[in-house]
């Protein structure tokens, strides 16, 4: 991965984040699309749990046919599926979660951001070129459809019904009080990784969502049991089988290929779902170490903090997101009484 660290630029991105305006937040159940593939018996059956355990009307589920699970999806390909989605959206939609492990690609692309801000070719032909903004990022927007003409969208694996069933359930805790819980930040001995480590916020604890920022010089967190984020800079994060993530927690690594979902070179992003996050990110090909293409740690935490969904803080968090596949629990909102 090549080092692209345009420090200015990030730590003009970090003091912005402070004076921007608090995120609003509130992407609702009667908001939310389900996809479901009906190719997929998983695909059925989480999607159907996971409209009873989030109170989903039954209107929003639309319906398509993918049979053999392909990982990438063609341009023409894309184009035929998002129309016959589309087709099916009732107004008032604002967001779509695709309930499937396969396909998360098309082309170079992430379906997710596919979807979302439609097919980017350019960046196909370089995948090592910077991106094209989102207009969703570090906005204050409410309502990315309405405002915005974007319907975010984000993808629940589900290789293993259990465990997405357990996403699913995590992500329905929320509007709590929170408990003490914990943000950690690790720098690590992978420099082409750790372009995000300018932009971590300041450590310290954040008295009323108690919630301690902690950073480490470390190449893995062993043994924490009060993760709410975990963000990291690595191709393989060990230790994960030591940890314990409180309902709702947000983790990812930074690396090229961690939306590659079935790839085998580098770890997957789906691996924080099953170690007990409640939605990851990662990118579908070779972004390079641009910090853009990734979610920019202060302002995810101050979106996530303000009681914005998982949905909302992660798109609302990265600035290039072409080659980014969200995926894990849309809803889940463990600071939804933080609302304004």
């Amino acid at each position: 991965m090549r080092i692209f660290l345009y420090l200015s630029l990030a730590l003009a991105a970090s003091s912005a984040t402070a004076d921007a305006p608090p995120a609003a937040a509130g992407l609702q159940p009667s908001q939310l699309a389900i996809i479901i593939n009906d190719a997929e018996p998983n695909s059925v059956e989480v999607g159907e749990y996971y409209r009873q355990v989030h109170g989903v009307p039954t209107a929003n589920v639309a319906h398509v046919n993918i049979p053999n699970r392909p990982r990438k999806l063609s341009m023409d390909q894309f184009n035929r599926l998002k129309e016959h989605i589309d087709a099916q959206l009732k107004p008032g939609i604002e967001a779509v979660l695709m309930v499937w492990s396969a396909p998360y690609a098309v082309e170079c692309n992430s379906i997710t951001s596919a979807f979302t801000l439609g097919y980017d070719a350019g960046q196909c032909s370089k995948s090592c070129d910077p991106g094209k903004p989102s207009p969703y990022f570090n906005s204050n927007v409410t309502q990315p459809y309405t405002q915005l003409g974007l319907r975010l969208a984000m993808l629940l694996p589900v290789d293993f019904v259990e465990e997405a069933k357990a996403v699913a359930d995590r992500g329905a805790v929320s509007g709590f009080s929170p408990p003490a819980a914990s943000a950690y930040y690790l720098t690590t001995s992978d420099s082409a990784r750790n372009s995000r480590a300018p932009l971590f916020p300041p450590p310290g604890m954040l008295a009323p969502h108690r919630l301690a920022i902690k950073h480490l010089k470390a190449d893995s967190l062993e043994g924490a049991q009060d993760i709410m984020v975990y963000q990291t800079g690595l191709a393989k994060v060990a230790r994960l089988d030591t940890l314990r993530f409180l309902p709702g927690a947000l983790a990812d690594h930074l690396t090229s290929f961690g939306g590659d979902l079935q790839g085998t070179q580098q770890m997957s992003s789906q691996r924080w779902l099953e170690a007990g996050a409640t939605a990851s990110y990662g990118t579908v090909s070779e972004p390079c170490s641009y910090w853009q293409k990734f979610p920019q740690p202060s302002v995810l935490l101050r979106r996530y903090l303000s009681g914005s969904t998982a949905l909302e803080a992660y798109w609302g968090s990265v600035a290039w997101p072409a080659q980014g596949l969200f995926i894990g629990d849309p809803l889940a909102a463990p600071y939804a009484r933080f609302r304004r």
